[in-house]
């Protein structure tokens, strides 16, 4: 019988993995530390390289997409069509894309703006402006291009070069097939296996917190370890199994649940809510932003207020050029058979305006109810939407359907994450076996347990990783 090459990346990134998350579990105090003292260090030395990186990635997302010649070529053969319907591969890209910090966010983000804006005072109409902009650039087009030229390249070198699906065929036409295939290839590969563990454990860390803090504030169930733990266990065997039933069967299912709940409840809000207030905000939120597109795309703090741009724009940039890797190689996954054009227009512009439609509903159920509610609101990132939502109809039922959204969110997540790791760890097979889903499953969580107790506050520690990652 043939002896099985042993598979350097995926033991080396593993055990990467697992030693980081031993450290958390023993050290916390001192992976904190650590964590702390890299996260000064980049923000202050390579801070300016997150803003231009996601303008380039826009910039070029939008001319190949739009403008050049290559806009109506297929990813794939000529004749080749797309393996899953319109609506399905919206809501695969769209699951994976977001995941649980969409819902985290969506009242706390544009709360807290609104309370402490730059240059204006809380809960003025300069702060509201201020409010909507900043949402709608974090969550707007920026991320969507990052991933959508992630993607595009990956599924280019796929299916039109015959590639394996790994970060590193992207370096094939650079330094060669040889150098790709060795050593230089395996290090880009396990860093690539590390950014996507990081980041996906960051937004996993804010589902898990979610959660409890959800069933804390719905249920009065008191936050402790045992329940911290309970929740990444439950969630891991959930998704797991839903990563071992493959992507038909497993992702598809559960991101089409994710859409139909989430668009149920954005229209009932929609209806039930200040719904003039709701366009309003809307319409003038999208002119403010689009208006200030290249100022904003380029801010980060340079002249003034340098601290806000580290702990929100840079954050954000951080952590969606950290699930590049993970986000990009899913979308190519699920995008054969589509021209270039219909994945830019699909993975940029369609999941952006549905982001910027999402804060708009959310951040104006939470501004309409004034700045003194407000200021109590974002005492708790955590628990903002389920204290704006039980001021509504139906308040307490929408705040338990949100917290099935959020499970809903975390498992689609989770599972895209895992099925990635999986194809990273088999030489970039399109069906990696379940017995690598099942590990990096496992250590998934594993990872998650410790970012959630190695810190009194661990969304700053999540916020760390996630820049710490993306820069790697």
């Amino acid at each position: 019988m043939r002896r099985q090459k042993v598979n350097i990346v995926f033991l080396t990134a593993a055990a990467l993995v697992a030693v980081t998350a031993l450290w958390g579990l023993l050290r916390p105090k001192q992976l904190e530390a650590a964590a702390g003292i890299l996260f000064q260090g980049i923000t202050g030395g390579f801070g300016w390289f997150y803003p231009l990186a996601m303008t380039l990635f826009t910039g070029f997302a939008v001319w190949i997409g739009f403008f050049s010649k290559y806009k109506h070529m297929r990813l794939g053969p000529d004749d080749s069509r797309p393996e899953y319907s319109n609506t399905a591969w919206f809501a695969m890209l769209f699951s994976a894309g977001m995941g649980v910090g969409l819902v985290f966010w969506s009242v706390a983000e544009p709360l807290q703006f609104y309370v402490e804006p730059l240059g204006a005072e809380g809960g003025t109409a300069a702060a509201e402006e201020f409010a909507f902009a900043k949402a709608f650039l974090h969550w707007g087009i920026h991320p969507w291009a990052n991933y959508a030229v992630m993607a595009l390249a990956l599924a280019y070198m796929q299916y039109r070069k015959g590639q394996p699906s790994l970060i590193s065929s992207l370096f094939v036409p650079v330094v060669g097939e040889k150098h790709t295939r060795g050593v230089l290839g395996k290090c880009i590969d396990v860093l690539a296996l590390l950014a996507t563990a990081g980041g996906v454990c960051t937004t996993l860390g804010l589902g898990v917190m979610q959660i409890n803090s959800g069933m804390n504030f719905i249920f009065g169930i008191p936050i402790t370890t045992v329940l911290v733990v309970g929740t990444v266990v439950v969630l891991s065997v959930i998704y797991v199994a839903t990563a071992a039933a493959g992507v038909e069967k497993g992702s598809a299912l559960v991101s089409n649940a994710n859409v139909i709940i989430a668009a149920a409840v954005v229209v009932f809000l929609f209806l039930a809510g200040p719904t003039v207030d709701i366009l309003n905000n809307l319409m003038e939120g999208t002119g403010v932003y689009l208006s200030r597109f290249i100022h904003d795309s380029f801010a980060l703090g340079a002249f003034e207020h340098k601290e806000w741009y580290g702990s929100w724009t840079i954050y954000y940039w951080a952590w969606w050029i950290a699930w590049a890797p993970f986000t990009g190689s899913f979308i190519a996954r699920i995008s054969r058979g589509r021209t270039v054009r219909e994945l830019i227009a699909g993975v940029m512009l369609l999941p952006a305006a549905a982001s910027m439609v999402w804060f708009a509903v959310f951040g104006t159920l939470g501004m309409d109810l004034g700045l003194d509610f407000a200021r109590e609101a974002v005492q708790s990132a955590s628990t903002a939407l389920f204290t704006v939502l039980v001021q509504y109809p139906l308040g307490k039922i929408l705040s338990v359907v949100m917290l099935v959204l959020v499970c809903t969110f975390f498992c689609a997540s989770a599972t895209s994450a895992t099925i990635v790791l999986g194809m990273y760890s088999e030489h970039g097979t399109l069906h990696p076996s379940n017995r690598s889903k099942v590990i990096w499953g496992v250590l998934l969580a594993v990872l998650t347990l410790p970012l959630m107790l190695s810190s009194e506050n661990g969304l700053d520690m999540l916020k760390t990783l996630s820049i710490v990652v993306g820069f790697v």
